[in-house]
């Protein structure tokens, strides 16, 4: 079978971006910078003495328990979903991360700024053709009644559901297809959420430092507590589905197939993906054969990073 996956991508530019940690409340500098063929999305923590590469990949996973944690050498960096979702949504393959500490900035606690930050330093197709991860059968993972689980399918396809006793989110189930420029109108501006009895918690923790009205939704007793409101009805698993993107992305390259999950968050994300890795027999590694002309690539990523249209 073959794959139109096209030619892999990387940025064409450097561009910077600051803000603080949510777990820290410390600032946040990232400087994303191009990278060649096959090499993937690295980050680089230069913050010290010495600069030690990180590759962001479900191996280097050290930590899912507030967010995911990449780590090499005793230097790790903390919430990189989002910036991998908004890569991998945005169809970059290759790129440089530098960060100057353990934590990247939050933002308003999606991807939306650093899908900013992508089309400023912009995207250029290189040579090699795509890469991908097809499923080939049915990889399961279960925590009591939660799932994640990987099937075959012909596309990219997240399906997503969560369960919440509080009556401000309830179940909520939400279907997204990885096409160009879904990410952006879909999923892209779905704020991180949390309660606000467990927020003081984390507080007490040394947690949460950085956490705000300003980069997270605060679900109250019995209201949202930001002034505005939601973005969305269902900005809380349109979040989640985010965050699935993000950890999925550290695969390496795009999946073929389609992830399903029931109250699943970052662990369940990344025992699933390893769990698929590691069984030889429920994937394969396919490139593509093809490569497209430059104004297809033009076209293509033109449409990727297409404005919104709210």
């Amino acid at each position: 079978m073959r794959f139109d996956l096209g030619r892999q991508t990387t940025l064409a530019r450097r561009a910077v971006l600051s803000g603080v940690g949510v777990h820290s409340g410390k600032p946040a500098t990232i400087a994303v910078s191009p990278a060649e063929a096959d090499r993937g999305i690295v980050f680089v923590r230069a913050d010290g003495a010495r600069e030690v590469e990180i590759p962001a990949r479900f191996d280097r996973v050290v930590a899912t328990e507030l967010c995911t944690v990449i780590g090499a050498e005793g230097l790790s960096v903390a919430t990189i979903e989002h910036l991998m979702a908004a890569f991998r949504g945005a169809g970059v393959d290759n790129a440089l991360v530098e960060i100057d500490g353990p934590e990247m900035p939050i933002t308003d606690g999606c991807s939306e700024a650093f899908l900013g930050l992508i089309e400023e330093a912009g995207v250029v197709r290189l040579k090699a053709g795509r890469r991908a991860v097809r499923v080939l059968r049915p990889v399961r993972i279960e925590q009591g009644d939660a799932y994640a689980e990987f099937l075959p399918f012909d596309g990219t396809r997240y399906d997503v559901t969560i369960d919440f006793t509080s009556p401000l989110i309830g179940r909520q189930g939400y279907v997204f297809d990885l096409v160009p420029g879904a990410f952006r109108r879909e999923i892209a501006r779905a704020r991180t959420f949390g309660f606000m009895s467990d927020v003081e918690k984390l507080w007490k923790l040394g947690y949460a430092l950085g956490s705000s009205l300003e980069n997270s939704v605060a679900i109250g007793e019995d209201r949202i507590l930001n002034p505005e409101g939601l973005r969305w009805t269902d900005e809380f698993v349109r979040h989640k589905t985010l965050d699935a993107v993000g950890d999925l992305a550290l695969a390496g390259m795009p999946f073929l197939g389609h992830f399903r999950s029931y109250k699943g968050g970052h662990k369940l994300n990344w025992m699933a993906l390893k769990a698929l890795m590691a069984d030889a027999s429920a994937h394969e590694i396919v490139r593509d054969a093809e490569t497209r002309s430059a104004g297809e690539a033009t076209a293509f990523a033109a449409a990727v990073l297409a404005p919104a249209k709210i």
